[in-house]
């Protein structure tokens, strides 16, 4: 942190001078979006503005900003982590505390379905716009594309996408899209992982929009990791994994996550709540196996 602030202070400058976050925005020094290595590496936390916050077995792990913001200063800290995804709130706090300076920062752009809401399809675009993050020198954007066949909210979620592809790609700024082919399943959606649902939903992402020269693909390894060498054939975007939230077999999460890394098309690699919230409390150690990985 190169402001002086602490995690502490954050409120009285929110509340007194709310101009030091376009201040500390200005004078971030960037970087480009792909370094040295030549690989992506991405700490995830923009699940709480969904609504989303439990992490493992704790419902509402996420809820502590303090303790949140301590683990994600920690995880940009460590060697070999290039940035961050994240909504405009988080990201603002980060900006304030000065852990931004020299990394790759993400606004995750449609944050309006709720997790568990009964619109939760229709995902309109709540968070940073195109021209936010531009003018905040914010290197890239990420948007979340969800599309269940039986839900009319999935349409107007992909008009907005291909929209705002539109909109990045005249700022000339990168925009990672999320896209799944989703069902709802006793009231719950849930994402189909399967060779020919993630083969879909590339195919259906990467079309999008007037060019896709700044989009990139985040995509989830497969149910049967096998198949992701066949499932990646089917655009020639780059793409970053989707890290998700990885269970008791974290072993084999890091084992499937290695495998599809060489595939040609994958960049690198963008992971929240299992390296922030690992089982064992380790975050520095998990998010420095992560690293490995690339």
């Amino acid at each position: 942190m190169t402001t002086g602030l602490r995690i502490c202070d954050l409120v009285g400058v929110r509340t007194r001078h709310p101009e030091a976050i376009a201040e500390a925005a200005a004078r971030r020094p960037r970087r480009p979006l792909i370094g040295a290595s030549g690989r992506l590496m991405i700490i995830a936390a923009d699940h709480p503005a969904r609504g989303a916050l439990g992490a493992g077995d704790h419902e509402f792990a996420m809820a502590g900003r303090p303790d949140l913001l301590e683990r994600l200063c920690l995880a940009l800290s460590r060697p070999g982590v290039d940035g961050v995804l994240a909504a405009a709130d988080i990201l603002d706090d980060l900006l304030l505390l000065g852990a931004l300076d020299g990394k790759v920062v993400i606004g995750s752009m449609n944050r309006g379905g709720l997790a568990g809401a009964a619109f939760e399809l229709d995902d309109r675009f709540t968070g940073p716009r195109a021209e936010d993050l531009e003018r905040r020198g914010f290197d890239a954007g990420k948007l979340l594309l969800r599309i269940d066949y039986d839900d009319p909210g999935s349409l107007a979620t992909l008009h907005a996408t291909a929209r705002t592809i539109d909109a990045m790609a005249e700022r000339r700024l990168p925009v990672f899209v999320e896209p799944f082919i989703s069902r709802r399943v006793g009231g719950k959606v849930l994402n189909d992982l399967s060779a020919g649902a993630v083969t879909r939903s590339i195919a259906i992402a990467s079309g999008l929009a007037g060019t896709s020269a700044y989009t990139w693909l985040k995509v989830p390894v497969t149910e049967q990791p096998e198949d992701m060498a066949r499932v990646m054939e089917t655009s020639t975007l780059p793409a970053v994994l989707l890290g998700g939230e990885v269970g008791a077999d974290q072993d084999g999460a890091y084992e499937k996550w290695r495998e599809a890394l060489r595939l040609p098309t994958v960049q690198g690699l963008v992971v929240g709540r299992s390296l922030l919230y690992p089982a064992d409390g380790d975050v520095a150690g998990a998010v420095d196996t992560a690293v490995g990985l690339l």
